[in-house]
Parts: structure tokens; C-alpha cells; sequence
């Protein structure tokens, strides 16, 4: 969950690494005095999200700078729309700007791509989901941006759950226990509250794991014919989730074959920030003139 404390420490060591000793261009170039107005505007449609770091950005910076979202995360804009506006200082404008839209661009690139993801399965049960395949540092604001285009989250750490795929399942069968009786050994290990998912590859694995009891099944990299055999096999029995080979041409089609979730490390690992600036103006101040 992006909580406004992480949003500030993350925030705050961005500014850090972009400036640690300050922004020697705009304290040699800017006055004091001066003050600044800037717009945010778009430059191509897409859905907004990453509001509260973009002010945050200006916020710790300068807390003379204020900020004004004129959009809410999660809402759909076109291109030449007004975004947020930012008016103070124009030292603390400029040196903020390149943070600001660092974490604004990459969250609405973010929701934008998701919100194509989740129209794209409009009309079946198939919820669009991330991973955990996000930059270090930043999954909280990654995944936001998700929800923001109208996706959902996986677990959000290790901690979250357990799931069991591929190379677990080989380490655990070793001693030559079957998948069954393996996993009904971690299910009794585990609270009542604690979600089991185990990862598939082939048809055939799908009956021992769900002797187990599992939660959900993860069909990986199968075929579309392949996972409509698996819903039928499955047959309510557990959640089934899809992944592999997710992109925009297949999404729908992965959707139809009656899963219920479909997960994408695209939507957080091969994005491009959307294109959104910062117009900056000086005030007309003649005592804010660089001399």
C-alpha cells in the first residue's frame, strides 16, 4: 500500500540523489526572490496516476511550493489537458521538476498500459493482475499505478504468501514424496489465514495439486486450448490464474478460456513513461530577473 510515509521517504531520496548538495544551476542562475507557476500538461492521452509523489517532490523541496492536482489518480485525460499546476519559489520549481515528473510519468505510463490490459478483457471474469517483477525500491508506487489503470495486485512481497512454483516443488519432492502428500504437509504448517498457490506446467499436474487443496493454481505458458482443458479439469475447485506469454494480442483471448486471473510483469517491467510536461514561467517580478 503507498502510504503517505513511504511516499516521502522514497520521494526524499530521490531529491537527495538528484541534487545532494543543491541545484547549483538554479542557485547560480535563479534569484532568491523569484517565484514561478508551472503546468502540468499532456502531451499524449493516458490515465493519471502518482499525484501525491508528484506534489510531494515540490513539497519537500520547498514547502513554500504549492500544488494543485487538478486530476485524480485513476482518471482518464486527453492530450493538452492540464494536469496539476505548481506556484512558489522558482529555485525549488526547477530543482523539484525532474523528480516530480520522473514518478508521474512512470505511474500514468503504468496505468495507462494496465487500463488497455483491463479493456481488453471487459465483459469476462478475468481480473488483470501484476507481479513482483518491479523496480527495486519502488513496487508500492508500481503497483498503485496498477490499480490506478484498473488492475489488481498480486502478493506484494514474499511475506505475503506462499507459492510454490517449479523449482520449489522439485526441491521439496527430492526425498521421492509425491506433490500431494508434499503440499498437504506445508498446508498443515500453515494458518488458517495464509493463501497457498502453486504453480503448473502441464495438465497432468493439475489433479495431484488440487488433492492438496490448494487456493489457487497457476496455469504457466499453457496453450489456449490447453487452459480451457485446465478450467474444465479445475472445475471451481480452486482460484486459476494465467501467466506467461501475456501481452495486448493475447490478453482477450487468455481471458475467454474462463480464468480468473491473469498476470503481467509487462505492466510494470517494459514500460514507457508517458509523455507529460512541466511548463515553466518565471514571474514577471522585475526584481525576479537573473542578472
Amino acid at each position: 500500500m503507498l502510504t503517505p510515509q513511504h511516499i516521502d521517504r522514497v520521494v526524499s531520496l530521490a531529491l537527495e540523489e538528484d541534487a545532494p548538495w543543491g541545484d547549483l544551476t538554479s542557485e547560480t542562475l535563479i534569484p532568491a526572490t523569484a517565484t514561478a507557476t508551472a503546468r502540468l500538461v499532456a502531451r499524449e492521452p493516458g490515465v493519471f496516476s502518482g499525484g501525491a509523489a508528484f506534489a510531494a517532490a515540490f513539497r519537500l523541496t520547498d514547502s513554500a511550493i504549492s500544488v494543485d492536482l487538478l486530476v485524480a489518480d485513476g482518471e482518464a485525460f486527453e492530450t493538452g489537458d492540464e494536469l496539476a499546476s505548481v506556484t512558489g519559489p522558482a529555485r525549488g520549481v526547477l530543482q523539484a521538476e525532474r523528480i516530480g515528473l520522473n514518478f508521474v510519468q512512470r505511474m500514468s505510463g503504468i496505468a495507462t498500459q494496465t487500463a488497455r490490459y483491463v479493456e481488453r478483457v471487459a465483459g469476462t471474469k478475468a481480473r488483470i493482475v501484476d507481479t513482483r517483477k518491479t523496480t527495486p525500491g519502488l513496487r508500492a508506487f508500481e503497483r498503485h499505478a496498477v490499480r490506478s489503470g484498473g488492475g489488481f495486485n498480486h502478493r506484494f512481497s514474499l511475506s505475503d504468501a506462499v507459492m510454490a512454483k517449479d523449482n520449489h516443488l522439485a526441491v521439496l519432492t527430492a526425498g521421492g514424496i509425491s506433490v500431494t502428500d508434499a503440499l498437504l504437509e506445508v498446508r498443515s504448517r500453515l494458518s488458517h489465514t495464509t493463501h497457498l498457490e502453486v504453480e503448473v506446467d502441464r495438465l497432468d499436474q493439475i489433479e495431484p495439486v488440487l488433492a492438496a487443496g490448494v487456493d489457487t493454481i497457476m496455469l504457466d505458458n499453457f496453450s489456449l486450448d490447453e487452459l480451457r482443458e485446465g478450467v474444465a479439469l479445475v472445475a471451481g475447485r480452486a482460484i486459476i490464474e494465467a501467466s506467461g506469454n501475456v501481452t495486448l494480442d493475447t490478453v482477450g483471448a487468455i481471458a475467454r478460456t474462463g480464468v480468473d486471473v491473469i498476470s503481467s510483469g509487462a505492466l510494470t517491467h517494459s514500460i514507457r513513461s508517458l509523455d507529460l510536461g512541466l511548463d515553466v514561467a518565471l514571474s514577471a517580478d522585475p526584481d525576479a530577473v537573473p542578472r
